[in-house]
């Protein structure tokens, strides 16, 4: 299991449009992955899961994955909100 947190600071948070874009990139990974915020745990591979966690600006989450590609799933997650999905 490999897991990093990361701070969301784009501007709506993971809703809509940037939640459509990190869930994309969750399928691209063999290994199951997780979002966690405020002990709620929800598959990242889920839109609506990852959306009912209603991640706002601001808010930090945790991603964790286990499985064959664990390590690159999470950097490349975070990768992903640390480039405020290119806005």
């Amino acid at each position: 299991m490999f897991s990093k947190e990361v701070l969301v600071s784009n501007q709506v948070g993971l809703h809509a449009r940037p939640a459509t874009f990190f869930i994309q990139k969750a399928n691209e990974f063999k290994s199951g992955i997780w979002v966690e915020k405020d002990e709620r745990r929800v598959n990242a591979k889920s839109l609506l899961g990852v959306l009912s966690l209603g991640i706002t600006r601001g808010v930090t989450i945790t991603i964790i994955a286990e499985g064959p590609d664990e390590e690159q799933a999470v950097n490349a997650l975070v990768e992903l909100i640390s480039s405020n999905f290119a806005e």
